[in-house]
């Protein structure tokens, strides 16, 4: 049976928002344009000579002005002469002027003539600084690139160390600097977490069978002595009592040691169909769901991410369960969906229950958490399934959300890069 389930609206075509899952920067600015450090240190050394060249060129301009003017004072006395002159319109072509007419009009030609030499040295020389400011930023974005690999070379290295490979190091050679020493202490960081993973592998190793089993021994001799038909009823209802306890501890071990695996991100990836995890969990869970009345619906399409398999599954399957497990005792459904949207795979569970308050959504992603309780209290779980999801989901890069439906219920959804 397929149906909608609850999701957000489609955006506006003119201002697309970011959906709640989305845990990449919006996009719209120009990668060239973000404030790096690179292109701050550009605009700081190019800015630098910008100013530094201005203050320059206003002092020789300065220097030039009063140096033209001083050269060119020469007092004249007029005796008889007859004046051509194709710059300066306003010395007179006659001889009938007196001295200082004739001085007057010499002054005002060659200051005339000094603004002419000052606007073109100043024009030049703006040109000039324009040229050189250009060379002088371009010189500085390619000095900051220099300067600035080795930041480069550590974040790429930090980018490609995951929790299941931390044998790469930095070793970053050169002088003994403040660059060389953050590389050294982060080749020094990832010696330690390498020995605190490998430790941590080995203890879930050894606990795995350790914990394991004592467990499974229980079980086989509680199935056998349940299987004596002398034994009395007290004794098969304590046997039965014991074998329920023994099967949850079982479940909360496995569940741990799932949460300690899936807390590292995943090497070893293969294509895995996420509607193909959701109709699995489906499966698995109909017989419950039918005992409960809960009615399971679907709208399954293919979403295929790079993952494991096994743990995917477990998404699926823990996300359904307990839709099922927490719902309403009469006509409670249960909505799985999968879809591919803004380059993630998503898995949507919706399902009615109970209300939950905005403020408690982040708690139910605890270890040991449920609504209104701090300790695992009821039959229903070991209070590890959402963290186990969120731990996975984590291990493949995706993000889950969850949110409140009106009415009662939650929507939880899984987003998967592609």
């Amino acid at each position: 049976m397929a149906t909608a389930f609850p999701s957000s609206p489609p955006p506006a075509p003119h201002a697309p928002p970011r959906p709640p899952w989305d845990p990449h920067p919006a996009e719209g600015q120009p990668p060239w344009l973000r404030p790096t450090i690179r292109i701050r240190l550009t605009v700081l050394y190019g800015g630098m000579f910008l100013i530094a060249g201005v203050l320059l060129l206003w002092i020789i301009y300065l220097l030039a002005a009063q140096a033209i003017r001083q050269g060119s004072e020469l007092p004249l006395t007029f005796v008889e002469a007859k004046i051509q002159s194709t710059n300066c319109s306003a010395l007179p072509a006659n001889s009938n002027i007196t001295t200082e007419q004739f001085n007057q009009a010499l002054g005002v030609c060659m200051q005339h003539q000094r603004d002419m030499a000052l606007n073109t040295l100043l024009k030049r020389s703006l040109l000039a600084l324009i040229g050189l400011a250009v060379v002088a930023f371009a010189f500085g974005y390619v000095m900051a690139g220099r300067v600035l690999a080795p930041l480069g070379r550590i974040t790429r290295t930090a980018r490609s160390v995951v929790g299941s490979d931390l044998k790469r190091r930095i070793e970053l050679d050169g002088p003994d600097d403040e660059l060389k020493e953050l590389a050294d202490t982060f080749d020094e960081m990832l010696d330690r977490l390498e020995r605190s993973f490998d430790a941590q592998r080995r203890f879930v190793a050894n606990a795995s069978h350790e914990l394991r089993t004592p467990l499974a021994i229980n079980r086989t001799l509680l199935e056998v002595q349940l299987s004596d038909p002398e034994a009395s009823q007290d004794l098969q209802q304590l046997g039965k009592t014991l074998l329920a306890t023994n099967e949850r501890s079982e479940q909360l071990v496995e569940g741990l040691l799932l949460l300690a695996r899936s807390d590292n991100e995943i090497i070893d990836r293969r294509s895995v169909d996420l509607a193909e995890a959701a109709s699995q969990a489906l499966e698995q869970t109909r017989g419950e769901a039918q005992a409960k009345g809960v009615e399971l619906r679907a709208a399954l399409e293919p979403a295929v991410v790079q993952g494991n398999g096994v743990l995917l599954e477990r998404i699926a399957l823990n996300l359904v369960q307990n839709a099922v497990r927490y719902n309403v005792p009469d006509d409670g459904w249960v909505e799985v969906g999968t879809e591919v949207r803004s380059g993630h795979a998503l898995i949507v569970v919706a399902n009615t229950g109970p209300v939950v308050p905005a403020y408690e959504i982040e708690n139910l992603f605890e270890p040991f958490r449920r609504l209104r309780t701090d300790r695992t209290g009821s039959d229903k779980g070991v209070g590890l399934g959402l963290s186990i999801v969120r731990s996975v989901a984590r291990a493949h890069g995706g993000v889950i959300t969850a949110e409140p439906r009106e009415g009662g219920g939650l929507v939880m959804r899984v987003a998967i890069p592609v």
